[in-house]
């Protein structure tokens, strides 16, 4: 009979970056994880030294996921300035990586060091956005207003409840993201 297959590292990392979007850092629990992998638990210790090394590698690749691998996927798919901004927008913020980055934002409340990674994380978008309004934008006070704006919408927008007359939801965010991206008259 031949030996059964391990269980890739990186599905230990996609289920413990799905718990956390479930449920936080409490919810990344090795036999929950391995339950949810139909596997048993022995096969996470071949990878890890346990939990805590999990959850840092689980940082890990959302931090890659949603800098370097947006970042390099806006350069390598190119458009104008405004075309970047809403892709790396639209990557950014997609549903799977925003639930990981609500998680992560209210771990940091509670943790320093993952409050200094999001910083990290943030001011990495923050510079990005920076540099492609001054691509268009000679102000730099308008350049900050603008990426700080582009930045609050974007996190922000799946927390607003308030209804839109007339419109969806969807259609004031896209209408307010258009109004940041106005060129200077």
């Amino acid at each position: 009979m031949p030996p059964t297959a391990r269980t890739p590292r990186g599905r230990w990392i996609d289920a413990g970056l799905d718990a956390l979007s479930r449920g936080g850092p409490e919810a990344v629990r090795v036999e929950a994880l391995a339950a949810a992998l139909g596997v048993t638990k022995g096969g996470f210790y071949g990878y890890f030294d346990g939990r805590a090394a999990l959850l840092t590698e689980i940082l890990d690749a959302w931090e890659r996921r949603c800098t370097d691998d947006v970042l390099a996927r806006v350069e390598s798919e190119g458009g104008d300035p405004a075309e970047k901004l809403r892709r790396a927008g639209r990557l950014t913020f997609a549903d799977d990586l925003h639930r990981i980055d609500i998680a992560v934002r209210e771990w940091a409340r509670q943790d320093p060091e993952v409050a200094a990674r999001l910083r990290r994380v943030d001011n990495v978008r923050m510079e990005f956005l920076r540099t492609t309004f001054q691509s268009f934008i000679d102000d730099p006070d308008e350049v900050e207003a603008r990426c700080t704006l582009a930045f609050a919408l974007a996190i922000g927008r799946h927390f607003i409840a308030a209804d839109h007359p007339g419109r969806t939801q969807r259609e004031a965010v896209s209408l307010a993201g258009d109004f940041l991206l106005r060129p200077l008259s």
